[in-house]
């Protein structure tokens, strides 16, 4: 039985990684009293004891974590930003650029950014493919539940008198700082990071995120990406639906509550949309990073999780 530790078991992610993973009978979770949640020698006990230790942290605790583990035995699983593009660490992302590997003898594996898990899905199997230039300047529009924010934002959004302004959708990252960008080029090797446009919904959870492109941008155009995707999604959570089939809309809320993602080509023979879909909490967070664990422990990669036909 792998005994697992969830360092940060009382965030968003945390919480539904320890609701995956409490039915499950081939995984131990050690858990600390909620007095000792933040005593750094409580932790680094649990962290050492750990066959797999999830980091549900911010960054600098993230770090500190990671300082904490002297067991050579205990692999990591950070959903913070902290390591995704660090050298050492693989980027759990199985799907993408043969990840599947690698993951398995890891014991340094970074979980993707939600955001940048749609954009990855839909931009790197163009590049790796010579469809796309590596050179190419894109846009990226990413649409989500405010569950992403955190419990800070969550009870913002669920407050009885909220702020009217969060009854609208409201754009973010405005700076084009956001910590996501630098994981979306780096892992789609792109020269420039693209303008991106985040924008939280008052929704709990769902995220679409879309990459628009003029066809001439892509070699062979819709058919080539289409027939590339069907072909690079053969394994894992990520799979190609030709047509979403809502009469002329997309909603973002189509997988909430899901583990999986969809991607599909939408648009016409000159103006492309390419869109991923999927729970910015499931394979945008908490479901990843449980098939990140599956795949260490040499589990089915779907266990635990909830996925589509």
């Amino acid at each position: 039985m792998t005994k697992v530790f969830i360092d940060g078991s009382a965030g968003t992610t945390g919480l539904r990684i320890v609701e995956r993973l409490s039915a499950r009978k081939d995984v131990e979770l050690l858990r600390l009293p909620e007095e000792m949640r933040k005593d750094i020698n409580a932790r680094r006990d649990a962290l050492n004891a750990a066959d797999a230790a999830f980091l549900c942290l911010p960054d600098d605790a993230a770090r500190e974590a990671v300082s904490l583990i002297g067991n050579p035995g205990t692999a990591v699983i950070d959903t913070s930003t902290a390591h995704r593009t660090m050298a050492g660490w693989v980027y759990g992302f199985p799907e993408i650029g043969g990840r599947r590997k690698e993951i398995p003898s890891a014991k340094r594996i970074a979980n993707p950014g939600c955001h940048a898990s749609g954009f990855i899905a839909l931009v790197a199997p163009l590049v790796e493919n010579g469809l796309l230039s590596r050179d190419a300047q894109l846009s990226c529009f990413s649409l989500t539940g405010y569950s992403g924010g955190g419990k800070k934002m969550i009870a913002e959004y669920e407050a009885a008198q909220r702020d009217t302004l969060l009854d609208a959708p409201r754009m973010y990252g405005l700076t084009q700082q956001h910590k996501h960008l630098k994981e979306m080029q780096a892992v789609c090797g792109l020269r420039y990071a693209p303008v991106f446009c985040p924008i939280v919904a008052p929704y709990y959870a769902g995220m679409e995120v879309t990459v628009p492109l003029f066809a001439d941008e892509l070699k062979g155009g819709k058919k080539a990406a289409e027939e590339a995707y069907a072909a690079y999604y053969q394994t894992g959570l990520v799979r190609f639906v030709s047509d979403p089939g809502e009469g002329g809309f997309l909603s973002a809320g189509k997988l909430a509550g899901r583990d999986d993602m969809t991607v599909s080509v939408l648009g016409n023979e000159e103006r492309l949309i390419l869109t991923a879909r999927f729970d910015n909490l499931g394979k945008g967070a908490s479901g990843a990073a449980i098939q990140n664990l599956n795949l260490l422990i040499g589990a089915k990669e779907t266990e635990g999780l909830e996925v589509g036909a």
